[in-house]
């Protein structure tokens, strides 16, 4: 039997108080906003050695009952779930991840977002990019800037092929490539495996959290924990400690860690 949405623990989690009324563009706009201020960006299994299940159960369990976040899978797999449990029309789609990459890099699809089909007409949404989650509804409608909470982001497109910007420093930076193909469940299992357990992997190599706040974004990398603020510089701290490091994924991220003598171990190694 197909797992149901816990859809009274989701809407607590997120801080939402009741359901949308009817599957609108308002409505989503409220859900992607609460999702990615909620629930961050965090690769704390894979970088501790422990498996990542794309299982809806586990999921909710997961990032909704124990206070963790998780990847693109993850975020999008339980976002999509919940948009189709609230009468949004979802597709689920597949990326090739460019962001600090060559604009003609071959990249694997390793990234997943959602495609909703709203009375106005088809848009996107990704509530799982890490620094640059959008953090609003995009009309999948290209060469126009479309401003979100967090920035304005535009969509290109060219022969088919669909990309996503985010304007960063008056540059548009892209950050990846996808097309309207439907992706399935099946393949986001064989690249989670990839990103989950190859040491080539950067989820198993690096310790990474985002989230945006209302009035700029999060970000750790390793030791690196970066507040950046619109329309100013960002602020940069250095990390000495593994005490530090969990004090800010759990007082800056709002995260409950995993509880394995592994995780200190390799916070311990961060060059």
């Amino acid at each position: 039997m197909p797992a149901s949405v816990d859809l009274p623990g989701y809407l607590s989690r997120i801080g939402l108080p009741t359901a949308p009324a009817a599957p609108t563009r308002g409505a989503l706009q409220a859900l992607v906003l609460h999702h990615v201020q909620a629930i961050p960006f965090e690769n704390l299994n894979p970088f501790a050695g422990l498996p990542v299940s794309l299982a809806l159960d586990d999921i909710q369990r997961k990032l909704v009952r124990e206070n963790r976040g998780g990847y693109c899978y993850e975020h999008n797999l339980l976002f999509g779930a919940v948009l189709r449990r609230l009468g949004f029309q979802v597709e689920d789609l597949s990326a090739r991840v460019l962001w600090n990459r060559p604009e003609d890099a071959i990249t694997p699809r390793s990234h997943m977002l959602l495609a909703v089909l709203l009375d106005e007409g088809p848009c996107i949404v990704d509530v799982g990019f890490g620094g640059q989650t959008p953090t609003g509804v995009l009309r999948l409608q290209a060469g126009i800037a479309q401003d979100t909470p967090h920035g304005p982001f535009r969509l290109e497109h060219h022969a088919g092929t669909w990309r996503l910007q985010s304007l960063v420093q008056d540059t548009w930076r892209t950050l990846y490539r996808f097309d309207l193909q439907p992706a399935y469940q099946a393949d986001y299992e064989v690249s989670n495996y990839y990103l989950s357990t190859n040491p080539a992997s950067h989820f198993v190599t690096n310790l990474v959290a985002a989230r945006p706040i209302v009035h700029g974004r999060l970000a750790l990398q390793n030791r690196d924990f970066t507040e950046h603020r619109p329309g100013g510089p960002s602020i940069k701290r250095r990390l000495a400690s593994t005490a530090a490091i969990r004090a800010v994924l759990q007082d800056e991220f709002g995260l409950s860690l995993p509880d394995t003598p592994a995780l200190d171990h390799r916070l311990d190694a961060l060059p």
